[in-house]
């Protein structure tokens, strides 16, 4: 388990739930975090190139059809910045109770 850390690059809402539907699973589709978020494309690519840029999330095209499909997968980092800062916000929580 991580320190808690409260990060500010996870803790934006649509960052933070993409952080966490990435942890679940090996990789996710754009197409499918766009539906899972109810975000546009734009907004998705915004949010996973700022995680990109921090290293927490790397991103790959692969063919698909006629255009290629982009992929979305949560580094060892990224994994490691999300459990810090899901520790923080519990130290939080566990504060106001």
């Amino acid at each position: 388990m991580s320190a808690p850390h409260f990060d500010e690059l996870v803790h934006q809402p649509h960052r933070l739930r993409i952080c966490v539907i990435l942890s679940a699973v090996e990789q996710a589709s754009f197409q499918a975090l766009c539906e899972e978020l109810g975000v546009s494309m734009p907004t998705l690519s915004k949010q996973l190139r700022m995680l990109a840029d921090a290293g927490y999330v790397t991103t790959d095209k692969r063919p698909s059809g006629t255009r290629p499909a982009t992929w979305a997968t949560l580094t060892k980092k990224g994994r490691a910045a999300l459990q810090g800062h899901l520790a923080a916000l519990r130290e939080l929580a566990d504060q106001a109770q």
